[in-house]
């Protein structure tokens, strides 16, 4: 045996799987068939995974086949390309295709007939460019990928931009029945094929290249192995069983390895693309071609000639399936995709998008409606037909019963949709519709739940800010209140000097204006040197570093020239505090003042370690504060005894009471209360 096919008999199993009825004969009989051109092509922004694109053009406005009509509006998001040359005859809500029969925004182009292309720009001399440039150029494209849900392929090659990844794996199995179209582009378009894999290989580097095809399509594996010539890409033919073709299934099949529940095949160094996302991807470095067409098969008992097409996207499904002889008196159900994962149409007028693999119209005949559903017998032969390994019985019970954490707890996400449980189930229950129902309500939970936290947490911060804008208040309105209380003190007082205490207090005693202007100076090299400190310990790099020795130095420079100005000319030392009225209600201000503050600081539940360290600061300043208040007090001469004439109270004219007070309530009780008041004497 040679070592190409040793290569090739190296291979492994998966858990599950079945063996439905192929039917590929109906429609791999015959060669590539073009579609015609449609009169009118209904572009949606949105047939990919992730943001759909954003309109570039205009009603009215005349187009080019491959004209951007959309750009990517985001990071997991790729253009919309014009399909043939025309005009946008419209922009808005059209039929999509999805099983609800939903509109979606959409772009219309009336075709012209002309189907002229643009100026194209190819590179064929692709090994000089960038990675960044090539991966660039793919994105443009518009490529997403073409075998299943349709990921951007330009993100998924920038999944794990530090992941080494050792190992690319081509699909090319393509296992549900009746879908032929990656066995027709490979038979007749290997070299095209093998040409996008070398693209990749320049991109990634990978170690090992495996092709996968099932035993199934012999035309197919004698045209690849014909066109790998020198190449070292192994091709690895296997025997057919579904769901062989799901991502995690072909890289167990093909490596022995399994991927982590919940994982990528990014984590363990591995990277899947389909075939016909090589084939778009060779079109688009190679010719300069945008993704605007793809091959489709279109087949199912109700056609007359099943084939496959190579489609405009866009095209309406009605035009394709009359192109293909569709009789609508045999039609049942319309199908987009195989029998197993795909979903009845409700319409014709959808159009066909980039994941559209296959358009199935079968009989009555064909397939059968399903029996009523009937209660589970715990047969368990659901669980010996899940690839995944899944317990698909417990599942269904926990999805009847909305248990969502008992579902995440047994990997329902790890659940591909393949129908094969519902298949061999002799109850007819159908499962994968629990399973898909169930997803949707978990993942609607988790966004209403991130949307919640997301509001609580702008709740808790605005009752910050408002802590703290009242905080800021509260201390003004008290500073104000001290300054007027010592203001109106030293009128009193008749001293004028007492009155701009304050300020004195404020300016270092004695000090000239050359030590007041360096001391200045080195505060604010300080400051300076803190927060460029702070900055490279939160974000490191070379010039913060630089930044800060020069702050340092600077600061160095200014404490040492007040240092020297200190020095030569000591300041003259602070009069001694006289210990008099104004000072003492000052002294009683500021330590009202620093209560309050511990106050708050005390009655926050989880302080953080800025407020504990501003509590314990306050703390100290109220120690003192209260310290020199009790010094004050102690100094201060006991109060007088109101007398007549003093400023809190007067004497009665006629009585000579001594219970007149100048307040305007208690002058109404003196006067109740008074003789000569009531005598009219007063």
């Amino acid at each position: 045996m040679s070592a190409l096919h040793k290569a090739e008999a190296l291979i492994w199993g998966i858990p599950g799987g079945i063996h439905p009825a192929e039917r590929k004969e109906l429609s791999n009989r015959t060669p590539i068939q073009p579609a015609p051109l449609p009169k009118r092509l209904t572009l949606p922004l949105n047939q990919h995974i992730g943001a759909p694109a954003e309109p570039v053009v205009t009603v009215g406005e005349r187009v080019l086949k491959g004209q951007l009509i959309a750009a990517a509006t985001g990071f997991v998001s790729v253009p919309v390309h014009a399909p043939t040359s025309g005009t946008v005859s419209f922009i808005g809500s059209q039929p999509y295709p999805h099983v609800s029969g939903m509109l979606a925004p959409a772009i219309v182009i009336d075709s012209d007939g002309q189907d002229k292309w643009i100026e194209l720009t190819p590179c064929a001399d692709y090994r000089h460019l960038e990675n960044s440039a090539l991966v660039e150029l793919i994105r443009q494209a518009g490529i997403s990928g073409l075998g299943g849900a349709g990921f951007p392929t330009a993100v998924k090659l920038n999944a794990r931009p530090t992941q080494k990844i050792h190992t690319l794996i081509i699909n090319g199995t393509e296992c549900e029945p009746y879908i032929s179209a990656d066995d027709l582009l490979m038979r007749e378009r290997a070299n095209e094929l093998i040409s996008g894999i070398d693209i990749l290989v320049q991109l990634i580097q990978p170690d090992q290249v495996l092709i996968g095809i099932e035993d199934n399509k012999p035309e197919a594996i004698a045209a690849v192995r014909h066109a790998l010539a020198e190449r070292s890409y192994q091709l690895k033919v296997f025997p057919t069983k579904y769901p062989s073709g799901g991502e995690k299934q072909l890289i167990q099949i093909l490596t022995g390895v399994e991927v982590p529940s919940g994982g990528l095949p990014a984590d363990i160094g591995m990277l899947c693309q389909n075939v016909g996302t090589c084939v778009a991807i060779h079109n688009a470095v190679i010719h300069g071609k945008p993704l605007i067409s793809r091959i489709t098969t279109l087949t199912g008992e109700a056609l007359a000639r099943p084939m496959n097409v190579e489609v405009l996207l866009g095209t309406p499904v009605g035009e394709l399936l009359e192109f293909a002889g569709l009789d609508r008196g045999k039609l049942n159900r319309l199908i987009m995709g195989g029998p197993m994962m795909g979903f009845t149409l409700p319409d014709f007028a959808v159009p066909v998008i980039k994941t559209t693999n296959c358009l199935l119209a079968s009989t009555t005949a064909e397939l059968p409606p399903p029996p009523p559903a009937m209660p589970c017998i715990r047969c368990g032969e659901c669980a010996e037909a899940c690839p995944a390994s899944l317990l698909p019985q417990q599942l269904h019970f926990f999805a009847i019963g909305q248990e969502h954490e008992q579902l995440k707890a047994h990997n329902l996400f790890d659940c591909i949709e393949c129908g094969a449980c519902a298949y061999v189930c002799p109850s007819s229950i159908p499962l994968v519709q629990y399973y898909r129902a169930a997803k949707g309500e978990i993942r609607d939970l988790e966004q209403k739940q991130l949307k919640a936290e997301q509001s609580k947490q702008r709740f808790e911060l605005r009752q910050e800010r408002l802590r703290r804008a009242e905080e800021q208040k509260e201390a003004e309105r008290q500073a104000r209140a001290a300054k007027a209380a010592q203001a109106k003190a030293a009128q009193a007082q008749g001293s004028p000097a007492a009155a701009n205490g304050d300020t004195a207090a404020a300016k270092p005693a004695g000090l000239s204006d050359e030590q007041k202007k360096l001391k200045i100076e080195a505060s604010m090299a300080q400051v300076a040197l803190k927060k460029a400190e702070k900055q490279l310990a939160t974000h490191a790099s070379p010039e913060l570093q630089a930044q800060v020795d020069e702050l340092r130095s600077a600061a160095a420079i200014a404490q040492q020239a007040l240092d020297t100005a200190m020095t030569a000319n000591p300041p003259a030392p602070t009069a001694a505090p006289v210990a008099d009225d104004g000072a003492l209600k000052k002294a009683k201000i500021d330590a009202a003042m620093l209560r309050a503050q511990v106050r708050k600081l005390e009655k926050l539940e989880a302080p953080s370690d800025e407020q504990q360290s501003e509590l314990q600061q306050l703390r100290s300043q109220l120690e003192a504060a209260e310290k020199l208040l009790a010094s004050l007090e102690a100094q201060a001469p006991a109060p007088a005894a109101s007398q007549p004439g003093s400023p809190g109270a007067s004497t009665c004219r006629q009585t000579g009471c001594r219970r007149w007070r100048t307040e305007k309530s208690q002058d109404r009780r003196c006067h109740a209360a008074c003789p000569s008041a009531q005598a009219g004497k007063t």
